[in-house]
């Protein structure tokens, strides 16, 4: 657990009995790959934390075409934001993408966290601050950058999933064909 600590701490302190409380208040499971941890139509009702391995969110269309919208490896959080905080069905699936150790934290947990240890509000805005920022620049990127750059921030921000995540995945969250991202990489690999 001392990984989720070290999340926490990199925003704030928790004295010994606020680590404590917090820790009877999550869950640590080990999953296989190909698990699904949420399915899209569900509403989502935790946040999950990476001890180890690999998370992707994503979603199907009405053509059956998948899109990828993140990835989380090792110290990263992943949860359907809209569906956790509206608590309403949500769009996306989370699986497990390599076997992984994640602790979940349930909504009712978090909200009873926030009154008891009212420090840990701050520690959640400030990852959903981050995550927003994030989002509003990768659509930004999606928008304006061709896919030669969208690929190379992706490297820089994921670096060790290049060789770990299907490729057919990584051209989904870049927003590319599978059959156009071979091409690209085949061409930057010339270069």
């Amino acid at each position: 657990m001392a990984l989720i600590l070290e999340n926490i701490a990199k925003h704030v302190s928790l004295t010994p009995e606020e680590q404590a409380l917090f820790l009877s208040k999550v869950e640590t499971n080990t999953y296989k790959a190909k698990t699904l941890l949420l399915n899209a139509g569900e509403v989502c009702t935790h946040s999950y934390f990476v001890n180890s391995g690999i998370l992707r969110s994503f979603n199907i269309n009405d053509n059956i075409v998948e899109h990828v919208l993140s990835f989380a490896c090792e110290g990263w959080w992943m949860s359907d934001m809209y569906s956790y905080f509206s608590q309403k069905p949500g769009q996306l699936f989370i699986e497990v993408l390599e076997e992984a150790e994640v602790v979940s934290l349930s909504k009712e947990n978090q909200e009873q966290l926030y009154l008891e240890i009212p420090k840990l509000e701050r520690f959640f805005r400030i990852l959903i601050e981050n995550s927003l920022v994030a989002n509003q620049q990768r659509l930004m990127d999606n928008l304006s950058l061709p896919a030669e750059e969208r690929f190379e921030k992706f490297t820089k921000k994921y670096g060790t999933l290049v060789h770990k995540v299907p490729q057919k995945q990584i051209a989904s969250f870049i927003g590319v064909t599978p059959e156009f991202f071979s091409k690209m990489k085949a061409r930057l690999l010339k270069k």
